[in-house]
């Protein structure tokens, strides 16, 4: 079990330009109401600034037991449960985790859209400072942290990914993509990592 008690509370942050509706959220979401409804379920709409993002979910996240709580995260959210995961102790699950967000997204400002809606938000130029206050130099106790990258990743890069979480579990598949279409195939391997079929 990765936490030091059972788990209570889960949380799942999604990527950048994605939300709640994403294909990975919606699929954790219903196995959690169909297998484990005992455990708080919170998969938060993310604003594009990521200290708003930061500070919404710290805020809730005092009211959450470090100790029997767990993280979930996928692209940027991986990049944001990695600070979760320092800040609190938590577990943390991470899927094609970005790396160096503030590099990357330096070619997203402007306005665009998110994957599952057509409502334009702006992705302003000083949220790369923002992305870059809250990188973290290097992750610690990596055994709590799971990471299932993908090779055939179109997005980011794997080498980076596998690098930056070194000495973490590592799950590195063998093609797939950034989306991790075949994530079906790898969620029962996350289930035994968090404790949630006990």
């Amino acid at each position: 079990m990765a936490t030091a008690q059972p788990l209570t509370h889960l949380l799942y942050l999604h990527g950048f330009r994605s939300s709640p509706q994403s294909t990975k959220a919606k699929k954790v979401s219903a196995w959690m109401a169909a297998h484990r409804p005992d455990v708080a379920w919170w998969c938060p709409q993310l604003p594009p600034s990521p200290k708003a993002a930061m500070d919404e979910i710290f805020g809730a996240l005092e009211a959450w037991p470090a100790d029997s709580m767990a993280v979930i995260g996928s692209s940027l959210g991986g990049f944001y449960a990695t600070a979760v995961a320092e800040r609190t102790g938590c577990p943390a699950v991470l899927l094609n985790p970005a790396v160096d967000p503030a590099r990357d997204l330096c070619t997203q400002i402007g306005e665009t859209t998110a994957w599952h809606s057509d409502e334009p938000f702006f992705f302003r130029p000083e949220y790369i400072a923002e992305l870059q206050a809250l990188t973290v130099d290097r992750p610690t106790r990596l055994e709590r942290y799971f990471a299932i990258i993908a090779q055939g990743d179109e997005v980011l890069s794997w080498r980076e990914m596998s690098a930056r979480y070194a000495g973490a579990r590592i799950a590195l598949l063998d093609g797939s993509d950034h989306a991790l279409s075949d994530f079906d195939d790898h969620w029962p391997e996350v289930v035994r990592f968090l404790g949630l079929d006990a």
